[in-house]
C-alpha cells in the first residue's frame, strides 16, 4: 500500500525546539545562535525551550542570561538530574509549536538539520528523525551502537528505525500522542515509533562533542539497552521458555541415554559426584539467569505502579505561551478530518 501524504502549506508556522541540557553550559550560546539562524532561514515563528536537568556547571546562569535577553527563550530548571528522557518529556509538555524538534544540548545534533526535517514535515510526514550514518567516535563504540540498534530492532514488537536517536521533529499530533502516554519510565525513541503516524528519516553524520566529555559510560549505556529491551520486547521472556523446554528435553534425553548405557554396560557410566556437581551448578546458573530477567520486568513494572512523576520542575523562566488561535479559514483539514 502506497503511503498517502498530505502536504502542509508553508504559511505561518510555529516551531518549538526542546534542548536537554546537562553539563552543556559552554555549548548553550552556540546552540542558541545556530537555532535562531536556522529558524530565520526557514522564515518561521519559533520558541526555544532549554531544559536544565540540574546541570552541575553554570548552565543555570548562562540560560538565565539568555532568557533575560530573548523572550522567545524559555528555561525549565529541574530540581535534580532526572535524565534526558525526562528532560525531553518536560519540554514536550509545554511546547506550543505546530512541530517540535528535540535536540541534545551538546551540539552533537546539528541544529541546521532541522531545515531538512522541516522540508519533510511540509511534505506531510508527522515524525522526521535523524539517522546516524556515521558518528565521530572510536571504532569499538561505533560497532557497539550499530549492534545494539540491530538487536533492538530484531527484539522489539514495534518496527524500530536503525541508528536513530532522539534527534527528531514531531508534528503537533505526534506530540499530543506522546504527552498522553501515562508511563513514567520513558524511552522517547521507542515511544516515538510506537505512536505511529507517517515517519521518515534524514541521514547525517553525528559529530564529536565540541565541549567537555560525554556523560555516557559503559554502565549508563548498558542501562539504556536494558530500558529499551524491557520496554519494547518480550523476547527475554520467550528465551526463558525456550531455555526451559530445551533443558527439560536435554535432561530427559540424557536420562534415557544413561539408563540405556547402564543396562548395556554398568561400568560405562561414570560414578561419583563430579557429574552431579556440574549439573547442579549449570541448573543453578540457568535459574539465576531466568530470575534476573523476570526481576528486570518486575522492577520496570514496580517503577510504573508507584506513579511518581518522571521529573520535578524547580523554576521556569519565560514560560511558553500559546500563539494566537488561527481563524477557521487558515486551518486546512484533509479528507480524513
Amino acid at each position: 500500500m502506497t503511503e498517502r501524504l498530505v502536504a502542509r502549506p508553508p504559511g505561518t508556522t510555529r516551531l518549538s525546539a526542546v534542548i536537554a541540557c546537562y553539563r552543556d553550559a559552554p555549548a548553550v550560546p552556540q546552540m542558541y545562535e545556530r537555532l535562531v539562524a536556522t529558524f530565520a532561514r526557514l522564515g518561521v515563528d519559533y520558541e526555544i525551550i532549554f531544559v536544565n536537568d540540574c546541570s552541575p556547571d553554570d548552565a543555570a546562569e548562562v540560560l538565565a542570561e539568555l532568557a533575560s535577553r530573548d523572550p522567545r527563550v524559555s528555561v525549565i530548571n529541574h530540581s535534580r538530574n532526572f535524565g534526558s528522557q525526562s528532560a525531553f518529556t518536560s519540554g514536550l509538555r509545554v511546547a506550543t509549536g505546530d512541530a517540535v524538534a528535540l535536540l541534545d544540548g551538546d551540539l552533537q545534533d546539528p541544529p541546521e538539520l532541522i531545515e531538512s526535517f522541516y522540508g519533510k514535515w511540509l511534505e506531510g510526514y508527522d515524525v522526521v528523525y535523524g539517522i546516524r550514518v556515521k558518528r565521530e567516535a572510536s571504532r569499538l563504540l561505533r560497532v557497539s551502537y550499530k549492534a545494539f540498534y540491530r538487536l533492538f530492532r530484531a527484539a522489539s514488537y514495534v518496527p524500530m528505525p536503525l541508528d536513530a536517536g532522539d534527534f527528531s521533529l514531531l508534528d503537533r499530533r505526534a506530540v499530543a500522542a506522546l504527552n498522553s502516554l501515562p508511563e513514567n519510565n520513558r524511552f522517547i525513541r521507542g515511544l516515538r515509533a510506537w505512536v505511529g503516524f507517517r515517519q521518515t528519516g534524514v541521514e547525517y553524520v553525528r559529530p564529536e562533542r565540541p565541549f567537555g566529555r560525554s556523560t555516557n559510560s559503559l554502565r549508563k549505556n548498558l542501562g539504556w539497552a536494558r530500558k529499551a529491551i524491557f520496554s519494547f520486547s518480550y523476547i527475554p521472556i520467550d528465551l526463558i521458555t525456550a531455555l526451559a523446554l530445551f533443558t527439560c528435553a536435554a535432561s530427559l534425553l540424557l536420562a534415557l541415554v544413561l539408563v540405556s548405557v547402564r543396562i548395556a554396560d554398568p561400568t560405562a557410566v561414570p560414578s561419583g559426584f563430579t557429574t552431579l556437581i556440574v549439573l547442579v551448578l549449570f541448573m543453578g546458573g540457568v535459574q539465576l539467569l531466568c530470575l534476573s530477567i523476570i526481576g528486570s520486568y518486575l522492577a520496570h513494572m514496580y517503577d510504573e505502579v508507584k506513579r511518581r512523576p518522571s521529573y520535578i520542575v524547580e523554576s521556569v523562566l519565560n514560560p511558553p505561551s500559546a500563539p494566537p488561535v488561527r481563524k477557521p479559514a487558515d486551518v486546512e483539514v484533509d479528507e480524513w478530518g
